[in-house]
């Protein structure tokens, strides 16, 4: 993949950047198609974009991927977030059949618990019923049971409190939901059996006396239909930061994108010596250098990423004079988090996968119209 680079701009451009000011955003819409600007010509061009187009992984660990995402339309990043939400499929409990639930949780609550725990099923390995009334098969449902009874431990010390060590099965955990293999499931499951994601998730708490015997089904879906179906919790997107000076953003959602940050310092009236620290302070730690000599203000290209863009310079005068913030147009950070069996590397993928199926109906749509038109002359429109 090709490296990721940040704007090279000293000033503000207002086809690249996006402007941040005291109390509203400029130069919102992009401007980069035919006709906006006398004799220039922007049609779309396979070989440009290939040139402008750059992916880099910034971070990768078990659970999430930062990655950016550079020289794409605000339209194609949100797509991708769109699609993470709720197209790309994962596997959750749908039905549940209860035998029996003594529990102090009504049947309805706890069945709406089970179906929000994640699962490491890969969907991939299983086919989506048609419709609910189809007959659940090995290949298109997996099937759990939740058998589980509190006891009294006999054998705990007389002074304890602890519900842990006076009862047998206090807590009813994901981990409990015991996978009942069927058909051929065995054998297709066998490197990975599926399991809760998070095996000590607290379901409902038991006391002696109470019991519960259920049978689940889960089944593929995709986030449309419930968010229990999403393979990430929220997904956002962000702009870089452009350094005319600012805040850093944090991403604090599951799947998210923002524009990359972008701070402009004006060289021509550098900020005093004397308001070094004070400038700097405006801004997120790691996003303004001052050199401890000469006092000189400078921009860390690494530390802007994490710039949150709270503009606490422009509400200072003597300040906001020194600097410009914006972020740059097309430079987005994103930032996944999986919740359920994709390895958070492979959700970019799964949604520029379908992203392609959608991209195909469409096209192969349009050529049945345009096949139409060219045969009759007119256009009959298909049944909805």
């Amino acid at each position: 993949m090709a490296p990721a680079s940040t704007s090279t701009s000293k000033q503000y451009n207002p086809r690249e950047h996006v402007g941040l000011l005291e109390e509203r955003v400029t130069n919102v819409s992009s401007t980069d198609f035919p006709g906006h600007y006398p004799d220039e010509d922007h049609s779309w061009d396979l070989k440009i974009f290939k040139k402008k187009l750059q992916v880099k992984i910034q971070k990768l660990s078990t659970r999430s991927i930062e990655f950016d995402l550079v020289g794409v339309d605000a339209s194609i990043a949100n797509a991708l977030r769109r699609i993470l939400i709720a197209e790309v499929p994962t596997v959750a409990i749908e039905y549940v059949y209860v035998w029996n639930n003594t529990s102090v949780m009504v049947d309805e609550v706890f069945s709406h618990r089970l179906g929000l725990i994640p699962l490491n099923v890969d969907p991939a390995l299983l086919e989506m019923k048609p419709s609910p009334s189809d007959q659940a098969t090995d290949r298109n449902t997996v099937v759990f049971k939740l058998q589980i009874e509190c006891t009294r431990n006999t054998a705990a010390p007389r002074d304890s409190t602890d519900p842990a060590v006076l009862y047998h099965n206090s807590e009813v955990l994901a981990r409990d939901l015991q996978w009942i293999p069927q058909g051929e499931q065995a054998e297709v499951f066998s490197a990975r059996p599926p399991a809760p994601t998070i095996p000590e998730t607290v379901l409902v708490k038991l006391r002696p006396g109470q019991a519960i015997e259920m049978e689940t089904h889960a089944v593929k879906g995709v986030g449309k239909d419930h968010a229990k179906f999403s393979p990430v919790g929220t997904y956002f997107s962000s702009f870089t930061p452009l350094i005319l000076p600012e805040k850093r953003e944090s991403n604090a959602a599951t799947a998210s994108y923002r524009l990359l940050p972008h701070v402009i310092l004006d060289e021509a009236n550098p900020v005093p010596p004397h308001l070094a620290t004070r400038f700097r302070d405006c801004f997120s730690p790691g996003v303004i250098k001052v050199d401890l000599r000469t006092k000189k203000i400078s921009v860390d290209k690494r530390g802007v990423r994490g710039e949150t863009m709270g503009r606490e310079v422009l509400r200072h005068p003597d300040l906001a004079k020194y600097v410009k913030l914006a972020r740059v147009r097309d430079h987005f950070i994103f930032n996944v988090e999986s919740e359920g069996p994709y390895e958070p590397q492979r959700l970019p993928l799964e949604a520029i996968r379908v992203m392609r199926e959608k991209i195909s109906t469409l096209k192969s749509a349009a050529e049945a119209l345009r096949a139409q038109r060219d045969s009759d002359g007119d256009i009959q429109m298909a049944d909805a």
